[in-house]
C-alpha cells in the first residue's frame, strides 16, 4: 500500500498491511458466506457511485462505474451467490479495465464498522499506530555487514518515518563504512513515501533531489517529495547501492526502486515489480464488503508517468531466488576495480567464487 500525510484515515489500515508484510504473512484465508441479488445489487450501486465521486481518473471512473452496472443488469454477478467470489469477480474487472492493481474489492466475513468522519486520530489510535511501527522494527528485518565489507538491509516495509527514523538513523550508521550496499525489498509491499524520501536522503548528497510527486483528485493537489539535505548520522556517499525486487515488490517500494533507477543511483536486480503506483483509501460497500480506490497517482519529475500496471523492470534481470547472490558478486567485483586493492585481486576472485558455490542465505 502506498499513502502520505494527507491520508490520515487510511493510516491504521495501512499499518495493518504492513504488520503482515514485514512478519511475511498475508491475511488468513477469509471465511465466506451467502449473498443474494439485493446485496449485489446495493455493492455495486455504492461501488459505481464512490468511483465516480474518488478515482484519481475520472474518466476511467465513470467507465468502469458504468462497467459493473451493465455487468449486473446484464445478468453477469446472478450465479454469484458467494461474497468472496463476488468481491473476487469484482476485483478482476475493474482491473481489467484500469490495469490499476490497487483498485479492489475486499469481502468480509464480520460486520465492518461504520467510519466516522475526523480530521485526527483518536489518541488510542495514535497509541496503536506507534506499537505497530515499532513491533516491526520500522520495517527493518536485517541489517548486515556481509564479507567482503558489503552492507545488506532487509527491509519489508516504509513505515512512519516520525516513529522510524531512530531506527532508520542506526541502520544507516552502521553499514556507513561498508564498500557497496545492497537493500532488500523482495517482499517489501510500500508504506509511506515520506519514509522512501527519509532513506533516500542517506544516498544523496547535500542537494535537494527531487524524488517523486503525487496528485491527489479529492483536493487537486501535487505533493512533491525531495531528499532531505541533512540527516541524522552518516550518509552513504557515492558508493554503489544495488535494489534487490520480486513480484511482491509493490507500491512504496517500487516507488524506491523506480526512483533510484531514474536517477541512476542505484542497480535494480530481480524479478519486475507488482505494478502499483495509485494510492489510495479503503471505502465501506456494505455490511461486509469494502473497496480500495485509488484517489492519487504518482508522477516522475524524470519520466512524468509512474509505474502503475507495468511494474518497474530490473536492470538485471534473474529470479528473485538469484538476486542476491547476483548482486553479492557484483557488489564484490566492484571492490576489485578500486587501486588500493590492486594487491587482493587473487582474495576477491577467491571470495567470489565462493559466494557462487555456497552463497549466504537471504
Amino acid at each position: 500500500m502506498y499513502f502520505s500525510s494527507l491520508m490520515i484515515k487510511v493510516v491504521l489500515f495501512i499499518v495493518l498491511a504492513l504488520v503482515a508484510t514485514c512478519f511475511g504473512q498475508g491475511p488468513a484465508a477469509a471465511a465466506d458466506m451467502p449473498i443474494d441479488a439485493a446485496t449485489r445489487a446495493a455493492v455495486i450501486a455504492k461501488l459505481a457511485d464512490d468511483l465516480r465521486a474518488n478515482y484519481v481518473f475520472p474518466e476511467v471512473a465513470s467507465k468502469t462505474a458504468g462497467m459493473l452496472e451493465k455487468n449486473r443488469t446484464d445478468g453477469k454477478y446472478e450465479t454469484i451467490t458467494s461474497g468472496k467470489a463476488f468481491a473476487e469477480a469484482l476485483t478482476a474487472d475493474m482491473q481489467a479495465v484500469t490495469n490499476d492493481l490497487h483498485l479492489r474489492v475486499r469481502f468480509s466475513p464480520n460486520v465492518l464498522p461504520v467510519s466516522q468522519p475526523r480530521s485526527e486520530p483518536t489518541e488510542a489510535e495514535k497509541t496503536k499506530h506507534r506499537n505497530n511501527v515499532l513491533n516491526i522494527n520500522a520495517g527493518f528485518e536485517t541489517v548486515e555487514r556481509l564479507r567482503g565489507n558489503i552492507g545488506y538491509i532487509k527491509l519489508n516495509g516504509f513505515s512512519d518515518p516520525e516513529i522510524g527514523k531512530e531506527t532508520v538513523e542506526a541502520a544507516m550508521n552502521f553499514i556507513a563504512n561498508t564498500e557497496a550496499l545492497i537493500i532488500d525489498l523482495r517482499q517489501n509491499g510500500g508504506g509511506s513515501p515520506e519514509m522512501v524520501a527519509l532513506i533516500s536522503s542517506y544516498l544523496f548528497g547535500d542537494k535537494p533531489v527531487h524524488l517523486n510527486s503525487l496528485y491527489w483528485r479529492a483536493v487537486d493537489r501535487t505533493e512533491e517529495f525531495w531528499t532531505k539535505p541533512e540527516v541524522k548520522g552518516r550518509k552513504y556517499g557515492d558508493k554503489p547501492v544495488f535494489v534487490l525486487t520480486a513480484k511482491r515488490t509493490f507500491s512504496a517500494g517500487e516507488e524506491f526502486t523506480y526512483n533510484l533507477k531514474n536517477l541512476k543511483r542505484a542497480t535494480i536486480i530481480g524479478e519486475t515489480t507488482g505494478g502499483g503506483a495509485h494510492p489510495g483509501e479503503m471505502f465501506r460497500l456494505g455490511d461486509h464488503f469494502s473497496a480500495f480506490i485509488s484517489t492519487g497517482r504518482a508522477i516522475s519529475p524524470i519520466t512524468k508517468t509512474n509505474w502503475e500496471g507495468t511494474g518497474v523492470e530490473p536492470d538485471v534481470k534473474v529470479a528473485k531466488e538469484e538476486a542476491f547472490k547476483t548482486a553479492y558478486v557484483m557488489a564484490i567485483e566492484h571492490l576489485a576495480t578500486k587501486p588500493e586493492n590492486a594487491d587482493f585481486k587473487n582474495a576477491i576472485a577467491e571470495l567470489i567464487g565462493e559466494i557462487k558455490k555456497n552463497p549466504a542465505k537471504h
